[in-house]
């Protein structure tokens, strides 16, 4: 049997453009056209799309008016509508405004916990032990998100066995699932088939998700290499929205169109619609005064224009 045959057959594409993504973007956007990118990414078929953040307006400008978003957008059956919350505060905020998942987050290297959270690893895990009862009490799903699981912009090379540990306490925390993100863009295959291959001896190979970054052009394969293992939950950005402001150069998430055309090329179901993210990529991408980052987006978009002309 080749190995393309042993591939998840249904894969979770997790769209995370107008919170990820749009966090990192210098331009200004307005709260309109947050509202029309979710709606038009809900529409597009993802199960869930990462909408807001309910964090500092003075540490993310971006996100200070996640609650309007929320409120605004008109929610469609059978999408999550996920956020990002730091703390109680911010859960509370989260509650409020009705998001479906929550999301957590630490990171398996010391070095960028005490840069990024100033705190470390344990401490960023144990302050977040009443968000989770809150997610309980709330029915509200809790998911765990891992930075820098591939590589650190202060430490360097980050072991499997030290993701593979917070992966573990963000289990015990009750996380429903936990995403493994190469958040400066520097994994490889190899590297990240032995990173998932550790977690999974601690929480099964279901319940972790993908999160990779294209700093080195290698986003797609090392989809392909986690896919190999029965990863089936990524997570991408529209249009390549986004960046990282820990690592100079660092670009964005994966794209979301070049995602779901090399997982539609395999013969995948993600039961998203691509020509709907084209647009939407195509729309956001306006907004910005900026072509797409997407090579798939703006190849399809070409080929429509060529297509019309006959």
């Amino acid at each position: 049997m080749s190995t393309l045959q042993q591939l998840p057959r249904h894969v979770d594409v997790v769209e995370v453009g107008p919170r990820d993504g749009l966090q990192n973007e210098a331009a200004a956007i307005t709260l309109e056209t947050k509202v029309e990118l979710v709606e038009r990414l809900a529409a597009a078929g993802f199960a869930n799309v990462e909408a807001a953040a309910f964090v500092s307006p003075k540490w993310v400008p971006q996100m200070a008016d996640s609650a309007e978003v929320m409120a605004r957008i008109a929610r469609r059956p059978g999408t999550t509508y996920s956020a990002l919350v730091p703390n109680v505060r911010g859960m509370e905020a989260a509650l409020a405004a009705g998001v479906g998942e929550v999301v957590v987050f630490s990171a398996a290297s010391e070095a960028f916990a005490q840069r990024n959270i100033n705190c470390s690893i344990a401490e960023s895990i144990a302050r977040f032990e009443p968000v989770a009862a809150m997610a309980r009490d709330a029915g509200v799903r809790l998911r765990g998100s891992i930075s820098c699981a591939l590589g650190c912009p202060y430490q360097g090379a980050v072991a499997p066995a030290a993701v593979a540990d917070v992966v573990r306490r963000m289990a015990d925390l009750g996380c429903d699932d936990v995403d493994i993100a190469d958040t400066i863009g520097v994994g490889t295959p190899g590297a990240v088939q032995a990173v998932f291959e550790a977690c999974a001896r601690v929480l099964p190979m279901q319940r972790l998700a993908g999160h990779f970054h294209d700093t080195y052009g290698q986003a797609l394969a090392n989809v392909l290499a986690a896919l190999e293992l029965g990863v089936a939950s990524f997570h991408a950005s529209v249009a390549g929205l986004g960046g990282c402001p820990y690592a100079k150069g660092a670009t964005g998430n994966v794209a979301t169109e070049d995602l779901l055309y090399m997982l539609h090329g395999l013969g995948l179901h993600t039961g998203v619609d691509l020509d709907a993210v084209v647009d939407a990529g195509t729309f956001i991408s306006a907004a910005l005064g900026r072509a797409s980052h997407s090579r798939a987006g703006r190849a399809l978009q070409l080929h429509r224009a060529e297509t019309a002309r006959g």
